[in-house]
């Protein structure tokens, strides 16, 4: 083979892969459980309201049930932390002095901030978290 055209099919092979898949996402997954563990913030599901601990608990036990389907984080919050599978019904997080949000766009969220300080080497929650 040519030695561009070897480039190419390189190129097409490496556009072709999944970044997400390629990494492993169980930091992040670890990072999320930990700071619902940790927050200060009401879980609501299928209207009953824990608090960090037990909902941490709960999905910890839905990212082990589903974990050979969770390949990326984002599979871990749509699979484990953001619905009842029963009901269908969204869980819902209330941070002190806020209104009630969707349990996944608030973890959405925090793994955007997760990632951004990651990317500029820096630690710390977003507001909004309800950390300790």
């Amino acid at each position: 083979m040519q030695p561009v055209l070897r480039c190419m099919f390189f190129a097409i092979c490496l556009a072709a892969t999944p970044c997400a898949a390629a990494s492993d996402p169980s930091d992040e997954i670890t990072y999320l459980i930990d700071l619902v563990r940790h927050s200060n913030c009401t879980f609501i599901r299928n209207g009953s309201e824990y608090d960090g601990p037990k909902a941490a608990d709960h999905v910890q036990q839905k990212y082990d049930y589903y974990r050979k389907e969770i390949f990326t984080t984002e599979d871990f919050i749509d699979k484990a932390a953001t619905k009842s599978m029963l009901s269908g019904t969204p869980y819902q997080v209330r941070c002190p002095g806020e209104a009630a949000t969707p349990a996944a766009v608030w973890l959405r969220t925090q793994l955007q901030l997760y990632r951004a300080h990651a990317a500029t080497g820096t630690s710390g929650t977003g507001s909004g978290t309800g950390a300790n």
